[in-house]
């Protein structure tokens, strides 16, 4: 397999301009989705199995890392 190429960053929708902005993109080719900081869009990125993603999201929308 290729190095994996993410080129259609999306920002979260949770993000309107505040202080907290990530970005998250599939992969050109292949099953991976990468998550960086959108204000630091060179300090790194995250990169998971599209499995993995859709797993997180899955708890996310269940509140399952909602801070009390």
């Amino acid at each position: 397999m290729t190095d994996p190429s993410f080129t259609q960053w999306r920002k979260s929708s949770r993000s309107s301009g505040g202080a907290n902005c990530v970005e998250a993109a599939p992969a050109d080719n292949g099953p991976l989705v990468a998550v960086r900081d959108t204000k630091d869009r060179d300090g790194g990125t995250l990169v998971f199995t599209d499995q993995a993603w859709a797993f997180f999201i899955a708890g996310v929308r269940e509140g399952k890392f909602d801070l009390d």
